[in-house]
This record gives C-alpha cells, sequence and structure tokens, in this order.
C-alpha cells in the first residue's frame, strides 16, 4: 500500500480514499517521550500552581481574605478547614496503611520501570508522583497540627501560611531535578 505524505494516513489503491491510522495520529499529539513533549512541561506547571494554590482544600486567595478581612471570609476558612482536616485525618485512620503500601508499590513499579529499564514515559510519571507523595505527607501533618491545636484565627492562618510556603519550595525543587533530568535525557537521547 502506498504511502501517503501525511504522517498516519494511507491512500486506498482502488477507491483513492485516505485511511487514518488513528494510533499513529495520537502517537504525533502525545509524544512518549515526555520530557521532550510541551504537554509534560505544561502538566507539571498546572500541577505545582494546582498544589501551591490550594492549601489543605482551602484556595490560597480565600486564607488572604480572611486574613485581611475577617468576618465572611474568616467563616468560610474555619468551616472548610473543619472539614477537610477531618477528612484527612479519617481518611489516614481509616485506609493509611493500604494507601501507603499502594502508593509505595505504585512509586517503586514507576521507579523500576523508568530508571531500571529506562522508559522515560516512567521516569516522568515517577517526577510528577513523588513529590506529590511528599505533599501529602505534608498535608497529612499540617492537618494533625491544625485539629491537634485546635487552631483557629491568626494561628491558623499562619500554619496554612506554612504550608504553602514548604509546598512551594517542595514544588520548586521538584521542577529543578525534573527540569535537569529531562534535559539530561533529551542531550542524552540526542546524541545518538
Amino acid at each position: 500500500m502506498p504511502q501517503h505524505p501525511v504522517a498516519g494516513r494511507q491512500r486506498q489503491p482502488e477507491t483513492g480514499q485516505v485511511e487514518v491510522e488513528w494510533y499513529a495520529i495520537v502517537f504525533e499529539v502525545i509524544d512518549m517521550r515526555s520530557f521532550s513533549n510541551l504537554w509534560f512541561w505544561i502538566a507539571l506547571a498546572v500541577l505545582w500552581s494546582t498544589a501551591s494554590h490550594w492549601v489543605l482544600g482551602v484556595p490560597y486567595d480565600l486564607v488572604l481574605r480572611a486574613r485581611r478581612r475577617g468576618g465572611e471570609a474568616a467563616e468560610d476558612v474555619h468551616l472548610l478547614i473543619g472539614v477537610h482536616t477531618r477528612r484527612l485525618l479519617h481518611v489516614a485512620e481509616v485506609s493509611g496503611i493500604w494507601l501507603v503500601a499502594a502508593l509505595c508499590f505504585a512509586l517503586t513499579m514507576l521507579a523500576m520501570l523508568g530508571f531500571w529499564y529506562r522508559l522515560e514515559f516512567a521516569q516522568a510519571l515517577f517526577c510528577l508522583a513523588l513529590p506529590m507523595a511528599l505533599v501529602g505527607v505534608l498535608s497529612l501533618r499540617a492537618a494533625r497540627r491544625i485539629a491537634a491545636g485546635g487552631l483557629q484565627g491568626e494561628g491558623l492562618y499562619r500554619a496554612l501560611a506554612r504550608h504553602r510556603l514548604g509546598v512551594q519550595a517542595l514544588g520548586m525543587l521538584s521542577i529543578f531535578v525534573t527540569a535537569m533530568w529531562g534535559m539530561y535525557q533529551n542531550l542524552n537521547l540526542g546524541a545518538f
């Protein structure tokens, strides 16, 4: 069957119509070499932007508004923090061991596929998943601190700001390490 000049399509000899090979188009749009793909870097930026904005389930702009004005915004923050900390602590208490086991299995599988078998897609997923697991640990620690201290008002806002700063620092470190590893992978593959 003669190849059509457009990749992913073949011309049918008897009808002259173009048949679309969907898997070829999908793999052209979603390149499995993740570190050279723009979509991976957009996903990384959106992931860390979202993780930094939502502090224990509360949008940080609401925390700032509550800190400045009080009133209804402060009530909303206290209500949302109460709901999300109780939920997080309940999930950790009820199924924490199983979640940790599943997370360790998944991270180990991604690490083995990525770094032992050199599957770049698994390396990229590992670079996204490991720091998010650490964000989960930080969130659980902050929720325990808030629940144990019964924090309200300015103390609560300081705890949320401290948690957000920790998430942002982890995000900057994660983006830096991911970018360095991605550049190494692109240069290493470009050499062959």
